[in-house]
């Protein structure tokens, strides 16, 4: 896209390397924004996680943190301002205008753009959903900063003071640390589900900072003609489940596989699958656990032939409790696991099967 001139960054610092000095200029630049995705009236959940892990990096730096919301004239960006602080957040930068209404590139990078140098935020967070994947960049880009995309793990460098994003690379098989040192703000996107979601405090109450875009429609290239909803988003919903059975390699066949299914519909939970299931054609492909699939952080997670590759653990180590069930005692699966069972998957499954049907029934006939 085209940068707008008023959102042309400030002059940036031509040095390289760990010990470069920021300019005066970018030293000004203090707090943690974090980038409120809503849709039709609902705010997606990543959001209050990053507020959550924004309060706690903005402790160590002794700042504020900020949640920034863009939308229509009539959208409820005030009562998402108000849940803001209740999460962590100090302030709110809210933009009403008619061309925010239903997201697009070009007016939401403008608007967030212009708010990031007018009022100089130090690390700008969003999640690494299509909205927030789709924004970063182009910001990013405009702001002419670095991004750290799909992060695991945020810190901050004691040494600089900078943000330490953690995001695993070379498929999955190294993780990497990487600090914007000599540019701001420093920009991070996190998956869903990978930071935990705060506790809120109903006492919490912040500022309200209202701004203005000042683009008009015409000098926006696509249009918003309607919003279709997706038939099919609320089938799988892995991000969210409670409780996961998933299924590897090790189930041999897709006959095996319905094992897994079984299991899940007794505990009423979701089946989940390593990428070489997926790509055999087992299970849909939004069943995928891992770094180039969903990640999860259910309350038990239950992983049935499953070796445990770290490509598969990025998605699923933060998981309250999990159970590994694996012939192979050495299996990376089990460095992870709360409990693990040596043993054959295919007797285990509709062993433990029979079992949780038993003890439900049984639960059912003492209530009744």
């Amino acid at each position: 896209m085209t940068a707008n001139p008023a959102a042309a960054p400030a002059k940036r610092p031509a040095g390289r390397g760990r010990n470069v000095e920021l300019s005066e200029e970018l030293k000004a630049y203090k707090g943690i924004w974090v980038f409120i995705e809503h849709e039709r009236g609902h705010v997606h959940s990543v959001s209050w996680e990053l507020v959550g892990e924004a309060r706690k990096l903005a402790d160590k730096l002794g700042c504020a943190v900020a949640a920034v919301l863009l939308g229509g004239p009539d959208e409820a960006l005030e009562k998402f301002a108000a849940e803001a602080f209740t999460y962590g957040a100090d302030k709110a930068y809210i933009v009403h205008d008619p061309v925010l209404l239903g997201y697009r590139n070009e007016p939401f990078t403008k608007g967030l753009t212009d708010l990031v140098n007018k009022y100089q935020p130090e690390i700008l967070l969003l999640g690494a959903t299509s909205m927030g994947r789709d924004l970063a960049g182009s910001v990013a880009t405009t702001l002419l900063t670095g991004l750290t995309a799909d992060c695991t793990e945020l810190a901050i460098d004691p040494a600089t003071r900078a943000l330490a994003a953690t995001r695993p690379t070379f498929g999955g098989s190294l993780y990497c640390t990487i600090m914007t040192l000599a540019y701001r703000p420093q920009m991070a996107t996190v998956r869903p589900r990978v930071m935990l979601m705060p506790t809120p405090d109903a006492s919490r109450t912040g500022e309200i900072v209202q701004d203005t875009l000042g683009m008009v429609e015409t000098q926006i290239v696509t249009k918003l003609l309607d919003f279709i909803a997706d038939a099919h988003s609320n089938k799988i919903n892995l991000p969210y489940a409670d409780v996961i059975v998933c299924g590897g390699k090790g189930l041999k066949t897709p006959e095996n596989f319905k094992l897994v299914f079984e299991l899940a519909r007794v505990l009423g939970g979701e089946v989940g699958a390593t990428r070489p299931c997926v790509q055999a054609g087992w299970v849909e492909a939004d069943r995928q656990v891992g770094q180039t699939g969903k990640t999860v952080r259910p309350r038990l997670y239950i992983a049935a032939g499953v070796s445990g590759a770290v490509q598969h653990r990025v998605g699923m180590e933060a998981s309250d409790v999990i159970v590994a069930i694996n012939t192979d005692a050495n299996a990376p699966i089990f460095d992870v696991a709360h409990y693990g069972i040596v043993g054959n998957a295919m007797q285990v499954l509709p062993a433990l099967t029979q079992a949780f049907a038993a003890h439900f029934a049984q639960h059912r006939r003492q209530v009744a």
